[in-house]
């Protein structure tokens, strides 16, 4: 029997992926069921984008990658940091990594030592508090509300600050919240931050442009906080490239190095073909995936309009990403169809079983009042899982 190390018996399995693994279990016994867990676009990748991987097929493109992305690649992103957050970065401030997961893995590694502290606004996106304990790092939960939408306050912040305090990580838009924070509550959030210089802040912006505000703001903008911003992202969301596997940051020239260096030993380049594409994706006026955003926007209202009429649920209004976050627990403690419901767990679990729906517990994110519905589904696909829901409670 194999030994083990503490360290992957102490790590938590990533719930959405969890979930789906369910979700394809009960579909192989025959059951119906609709997938509303798992954070992907159900779009496929746009044509341009595929036009340039097979042209870098055909220009045989197939060799080892630089560790930190071709030079290409990162004068695009610098371009596209330009462009859409009018934030200045140099080559040497760029690493593109196999997903924003590693991106957020490697700032972990090489920032974090044993017992440093890592503030995350709850509900946060589930695997950010099993990459800071990975490196050691102890997470520090802020608990928000459905109230706030969800995000921090300065002087929820304030008050978690410690001399253990090393970074806070935090989303927006939000997974799983979809909540965007403003610029005046980033500059907020600064304001305390600049009494505290020797805090790093990992501002996750993946769901950047699946923005219904049309006002994202990056918090590096904000002087006193670009030479300590890490700025993560990708193309997974936008662009419908999940499978891809391209992330990227924009940081001190330090911290990039330090990615550099870890991801040399345990990746190396990203994939040469996925890079390729991503400098065509990332070229492209945000008018070729319009459509796609469009589209969710849509779909989030007709989920909102749909979930506000089962007795129950209480619902925001979240303003970016493509997932609601509702407040279940007015469930708690009620036994349904013979199910004791106790916790958000309980209740995903029995809307999957009873309802043939996958959802997400909230508890993976934080927060153990919610559930996450994925609303990167087609419309008659979320109508139906509504109504199947509302049918079972």
């Amino acid at each position: 029997m194999a030994l083990l190390s503490e360290r992957v018996l102490n790590m938590a399995t990533s719930a959405t992926l969890a979930m789906a693994a369910k979700a394809r279990e009960l579909r192989n016994e025959g059951k119906n069921i609709i997938g509303l867990s798992l954070g992907e676009p159900d779009f496929n990748t746009p044509d341009f984008i595929k036009e340039a991987a097979i042209e870098a097929i055909n220009d045989n493109y197939n060799s080892y990658t630089p560790v930190d992305g071709y030079a290409d690649l990162k004068e695009a992103i610098i371009n596209k940091f330009q462009r859409d957050n009018q934030l200045t970065y140099e080559a040497s401030q760029i690493v593109v990594s196999t997903g924003a997961k590693q991106s957020l893995a490697n700032i972990a590694m090489v920032l974090l030592n044993e017992g440093d502290e890592v503030i995350l606004p709850a509900p946060f996106w589930v695997s950010y508090s099993d990459i800071v304990k990975l490196a050691e790092g102890v997470p520090v939960q802020v608990t928000t509300s459905i109230e706030t939408d969800f995000k921090m306050t300065p002087k929820q912040l304030e008050a978690a600050i410690t001399p253990k305090t090393k970074m806070i990580w935090f989303s927006s838009p939000c997974n799983p919240s979809g909540s965007v924070y403003s610029e005046a509550e980033l500059r907020a959030l600064a304001e305390v931050l600049e009494k505290h210089p020797n805090i790093y802040v990992v501002s996750d912006e993946i769901y950047e442009h699946i923005n219904f505000t049309k006002e994202h703001f990056s918090i590096a903008r904000i002087p006193s906080m670009y030479d300590r911003t890490i700025t993560v992202n990708g193309v997974s969301k936008a662009f419908a490239m999940t499978g891809w596997r391209i992330g990227y940051i924009g940081a001190p020239t330090a911290v990039a190095r330090a990615c550099n260096k870890i991801q040399g030993q345990v990746t190396s380049g990203a994939n040469c073909i996925a890079q390729r594409a991503t400098i065509a994706a990332l070229g492209a006026s945000k008018d070729k995936i319009q459509y796609m955003m469009d589209e969710f926007l849509k779909r989030r209202d007709i989920v909102l309009e749909l979930l506000r009429d089962i007795e129950g649920f209480n619902v925001n209004t979240p303003e970016g990403a493509f997932y609601v976050f509702p407040d279940v627990s007015s469930f708690f403690g009620k036994t349904l169809h013979g199910t004791i419901i106790n916790d958000a767990t309980d209740f995903s679990m029995y809307l999957l079983e009873k309802a043939n729906v996958a959802t997400v517990t909230g508890v993976a994110f934080g927060n153990p009042n919610c559930i996450r519905i994925s609303y990167a589904a087609s419309e008659e696909q979320l109508r139906a899982a509504i109504q199947q829901i509302k049918d079972v409670l």
